[in-house]
This record gives C-alpha cells, structure tokens and sequence, in this order.
C-alpha cells in the first residue's frame, strides 16, 4: 500500500530524484555512454551488450524519425568501434512510429534491419504492451518472410497468448528474447499472480528450446534462473544455442556468477535523454521499486 501511494505522488517527487536513481539503470543521456559501458562489461566481465535508444509510445512522425536517425548512429558507431558480435540493437516499434501508422513503422524498422544485415548485425525488436503485441509479431513475421533475418523478438511469459505466439513461430526459429513481462495488463490476458508467471516461464522456456529456437533468457528471478541452468543441462544445449540476459544495474553479483560459470550473458545498456520517461514508466509499472525513492529522498534530507 506505501508503495502504491508513493507511485501515486511521483509527479510530486522532485526530478534530481528521479534522475539520481536512473544512474544505476541507464549509461547516460549520449550513445558515448552506452558504447564505454559496453566496453567496460566486455572487458571486464566478458559480458554482451544489446543497446537501447530510450523513447517510446511516439506519437507523431517527426520524433519517430529523429528516433531512427539515432538508431543508425547506434548500428554506425558499433560498427566503426569494432564491437560486432560484442554488442546489438534493440529497439522498441512503438519509438519507431508503430503507434502513429503501421506501415510508417514498418518502413523504418525494416530500414533498420537492413542496416544492420550489412553490417553483420543482428537487431532484437522489443515486445510492448498488448494494444502492440499482434502489430509487432506481424512487423517481426513480414520481415522475415521477406529474407531478412537478421531479427529478433520478445515474448512475455504474463501473457496467456504466449503459449501460443511461440508455436506459431516455429516455422521462423526465431531468436526469442523470454522475459516475464513487466507493462500493468488485465487479468483477462495475463496472469498476475508471481507463482502464476513463474510457471509459465519455465513452460514457455521448454517450449523454445524443444522447438530448436535461440533462446534468451531475460530474468532476475534465481528460481528461474536455477530452472534455466538446468533446462540448459538437460537438452545439452551449446554454447551457440542460448544466452542470459539482464538489465544494467540490476543484481550485480549474480550476472556474474552466470558468467564465470561459463554462460554467455547481455547486457541490456540503455542510454539517451529520455531518462525520465523511461525512469517514471518502470516505476509505475513496478511499485516495488517505490522503497528506492523513499530511500533516495531520505538520503537527500
């Protein structure tokens, strides 16, 4: 309850608050930012990167457009700093136009993807909320029809098409990026309960394997994690065949402990000035993390 009441007031919270505690979660407001934190992680870690321009749910043409001149600076800059098979692109359609006009948006996507297949790169195209779910699985489905595979996509295990969606993609063997989902949906679509989406993870997560997809696995969760371990183990899956990944800034310790126990693990960087969108979203969507402003206005007094 102190939790909803917190995010309840956040437009009262004071912006330096906000941003202090975005620090941790973002690399910066310039792709310079993402490509040293890239950079760090690899050299430090061993770690992959995919990379993030901040912004979504555009709402008119010209920022969909200023969005994608940024996300070819992102494929350009990768490229010329030598990075290929370090760090990726991951971009949100709703940045892009997807909610302005689908075909806009698939333009510009597809821009993208061809982009990045002349560079050797691969593009991972992120799940939003469910108004997007079957715009974004047709966007993922028409360029792949059309040759171009050098793309990914999100599927959230809260959802109860997911079952589903999954197998309707077979056909693509298709990178899936699994994670559980984070955007406030209805109980008619999704499950809410935290057992509920577990079990639905470790379902969903047989299923692509068994159905010999490349399998990301986006989770902080160590009972999933566990689980994932040893779904690994059990099908004997290479190297080649799976990775983990997880948020910048987010339970440190464990992703290395994923990583000195010889799994491959990204990293997802994001990075430009729309920390407080961004920053503000995740914390309506997740109230848990209402205590960090608690803690941070504490800390201010």
């Amino acid at each position: 309850m102190l939790n909803k009441l917190i995010v309840a007031g956040l437009p009262l919270v004071p912006r330096p608050i906000i941003r202090k505690i975005s620090r941790r979660y973002i690399a910066g407001d310039r792709l310079a930012d993402a490509i040293a934190a890239t950079r760090r992680l690899n050299r430090d870690e061993g770690a992959w990167t995919t990379i993030d321009v901040l912004g979504e749910f555009v709402d008119d043409r010209e920022r969909a457009v200023a969005t994608l001149r940024d996300c070819t600076e992102v494929l350009s800059v990768i490229d010329r700093e030598g990075l290929h098979g370090v760090a990726n692109l991951s971009i949100k359609p709703t940045s892009l136009g997807l909610g302005v006009d689908e075909e806009f948006a698939f333009g510009n996507i597809r821009e993208l993807a061809l982009k990045a297949r002349g560079l050797g790169m691969f593009m991972q195209i992120d799940m939003e909320n469910t108004p997007y779910t079957d715009l974004t699985l047709r966007t993922y489905r028409r360029l792949r029809d059309e040759g171009i595979d050098n793309v990914g996509i999100v599927l959230q295990a809260m959802l109860h098409r997911t079952e589903q969606d999954v197998r309707s993609l077979r056909e693509y063997r298709p990178t899936v990026r699994l994670c559980k989902g984070i955007y406030k949906e209805a109980r008619s679509v999704a499950w809410t309960g935290r057992e509920d989406v577990r079990a639905s993870y470790k379902r969903l997560l047989r299923l692509i394997v068994e159905s010999g997809m490349y399998a990301c696995i986006a989770t902080h969760d160590d009972p999933l994690i566990a689980d994932a371990k040893e779904v690994v183990a059990a099908h004997g899956l290479g190297k080649d065949q799976y990775e983990f990944q997880m948020l910048l800034g987010v339970r440190e310790n464990v992703r290395r402990q994923i990583l000195a126990a010889g799994h491959h693990l990204r990293v997802y960087v994001p990075f430009g000035e729309d920390w407080y969108g961004y920053s503000s979203r995740r914390l309506k969507e997740n109230p848990d993390m209402a205590g960090m402003i608690a803690k941070a206005v504490l800390l201010r007094q």
